[in-house]
């Protein structure tokens, strides 16, 4: 096992990491920005180790200055978490190429499956069904996209080559508009994952997203852990995860084919580590292979919750050489588990981050309920990486009964200081279409969003007026009682007793 671990990340995830690494009583180290410098993965590591200004590409994306700092501290692994460094060939290689391990996939196997194009053809090769699109046909120009649109058919999407989170994806419906977001997409990629190139890919109506967690060790195991439901998605960034998914449901005969499927793309690459196959299913529950995550997925705790795996300790264990635990035939899903993400950002104004102090932060518990957060009362959300402030995750038997609790646990969550997404979580959490699990990637719309209830916006400011004066009305009248009861507390026959021996 090794003997310190360096976890290349921040927030959330690098709370997550460093949690499994002490179960496994293996030291960690962690990094952090200007931005950082108070952050909770901070405290909570062994070691803390300046990384550089707050921006990612002077920070958390400065492969060299993490590889130069694991080996000053003595770390012979790192963990790349989600994000920043973890889905990159060449950090991957130059870990490598350090005498250090990467607790990931290998180079060759994130270059194939990085590079969507790539992982498109590979898998595709390999028999697995892909979406129609520009896959295999390498970096082309914006001229030569452009020639190409109307053969694959609007609507469609353009997506990074590189990369994942939605970063750089757009929605094009028609030739005229394509251009302008055809260098929008090029620009947002290049600023967040250093890769400018684009590809384009059909987009199919009312499909559902639906992604299959995948473990492969170094001695040729292959395993799957079932599916999660993605599909509740804000321009094309994930909101709520479950596991299962209600639209497979008890087709077990459609859980195991995707299972299939996706173990059989991990093998086309010789793939290692945890990854995830990400599948679109369309309406007839034809399923086509949409990209494959070369990473842990921010939706993981939703998989380990219904199979009782961490994930997190299974990477190390399988970086450390080990070989898996567990036969496909052991894997059974138990219960139902859902992950609301709490974003710091103001539902009522389109969504907008919310940055600022957070002044008082009080966490759900009880039965079924784990959050994973990277943030604190005192603790200041920065602009200078995304809205995730927490993972709010229950767990339960039943869908319905996983939903009751998530209600309750959204009810008790306080985050003060900043706005935050709980008051569209729980107008999601009792709309018809979703309680019956009838919804699509295209369910949560701009311009209606369901957290509205229907309800003008125009109307909240009387709406919050009133509750000042119902709240300013119960203060006074608990005052009264107050008063009326200290002043009641001795009974007149007490009274009159004390007034007759006072006066005598």
């Amino acid at each position: 096992m090794f003997k310190k671990i360096l976890i290349a990340n921040r927030g959330e995830i690098a709370v997550r990491v460093i949690r499994s690494c002490r179960e496994l009583d293996i030291p960690t180290a962690a990094v952090y920005s200007d931005a950082d410098r108070h952050s909770l993965h901070v405290r909570y590591a062994d070691e803390a180790y300046y990384l550089g200004p707050s921006k990612a590409s002077d920070s958390y994306l400065r492969g060299d200055k993490i590889i130069e700092i694991a080996l000053e501290c003595g770390a012979d692994a790192i963990h790349p978490g989600y994000g920043f460094l973890a889905e990159r060939a060449d950090f991957s290689q130059a870990c490598q190429e350090s005498g250090i391990t990467f607790i990931g996939p290998k180079p060759s196997a994130i270059a194939a499956m990085g590079d969507k194009q790539v992982a498109r053809n590979t898998v595709s090769e390999a028999g697995v069904p892909v979406v129609l699109g520009t896959e295999g046909q390498g970096d082309l120009t914006d001229e030569e996209l452009l020639k190409i649109a109307p053969e694959i058919g609007f609507p469609l999407l353009i997506k990074p080559s590189a990369g994942g989170g939605g970063k750089g994806m757009r929605e094009v419906r028609n030739l005229e508009e394509m251009p302008g977001l055809l260098t929008a997409s090029r620009r947002e990629a290049e600023a967040s994952f250093g890769d400018g190139n684009i590809y384009l890919e059909k987009l199919i109506q009312g499909a559902r997203h639906i992604e299959i967690q995948i473990l492969a060790d170094q001695h040729g195991n292959v395993i799957h852990l079932g599916e999660r439901e993605c599909s509740i998605q804000r321009r094309h960034q994930k909101l709520l995860e479950e596991a299962p998914s209600p639209f497979i449901g008890e087709n077990q005969e459609l859980r195991e084919a995707m299972g299939a499927v996706a173990v059989q793309a991990a093998r086309a690459v010789d793939y290692l580590n945890a990854g995830t196959i990400e599948f679109l299913v369309d309406e007839d529950r034809n399923y086509y292979f949409l990209e494959m995550n070369t990473r842990l997925q921010v939706e993981h705790p939703v998989t380990e919750a219904v199979t009782g795996i961490d994930i997190i300790k299974e990477q190390i264990r399988i970086a450390a050489g080990q070989p898996l635990r567990l036969k496909q035939e052991d894997i059974v899903l138990k219960g139902w588990a859902m992950e609301c993400r709490i974003n710091a950002e103001d539902p009522f104004k389109g969504f907008m981050p919310s940055t600022g102090t957070i002044t008082q932060s009080l966490l759900p518990a009880g039965p079924g309920i784990r959050v994973d957060s990277g943030v604190y009362s005192g603790f200041e959300i920065s602009p200078y990486y995304d809205a995730l402030i927490a993972k709010l995750i229950v767990h339960e038997e039943t869908r319905n009964e996983t939903i009751t609790r998530m209600k309750r646990a959204l009810e008790e969550y306080r985050v003060i200081g900043v706005r935050t997404n709980i008051p569209f979580h729980l107008a999601l959490l009792e709309d018809p279409e979703f309680l019956a699990g009838d919804f699509d990637t295209q369910f949560i719309k701009d311009d209606v969003p369901p957290f509205s209830g229907g309800q003008d916006n125009q109307s909240l400011p009387e709406v919050a007026a009133l509750a000042a004066v119902l709240a300013a009305h119960q203060k006074t009248q608990s005052s009264a009682v107050l008063i009326q009861g200290g002043r009641q507390a001795t009974s007149n026959w007490k009274w009159l007793g004390r007034w007759e021996r006072t006066t005598k």
